[in-house]
């Protein structure tokens, strides 16, 4: 047997109902822990990842999410318009 341990996947909703218990309802990092069956570490750092998306330092999932559509869509307009030039001027040379 081994003795590895598989990691627990949070979504952000429970992530940031287990932050709201520190910040709207005052409980304390070990109390909000253990009341979200986590560890303080985690809790400690999901509260500064949403501080940090709070201040516009950190992108949130869907700003993400719309950069990387954004970054795609932007690598094939100008790959169309690198075909367009390259087809504009094949003909330009055929017309003379």
């Amino acid at each position: 047997m081994s003795n590895t341990t598989q990691r627990q996947h949070y979504s952000a909703d429970f992530k940031k109902e287990a932050v709201a218990l520190i910040t709207e309802q005052h409980y304390s990092l070990a109390d909000a822990a253990a009341a979200v069956g986590t560890s303080q570490k985690n809790l400690q750092r999901w509260k500064q990842a949403l501080a940090q998306e709070a201040a516009g330092e950190r992108l949130n999932p869907e700003e993400r999410a719309e950069l990387h559509r954004l970054r795609r869509e932007n690598k094939q307009l100008l790959m169309e318009k690198e075909i367009l030039k390259k087809a504009s001027a094949f003909f330009a040379k055929e017309m003379k």
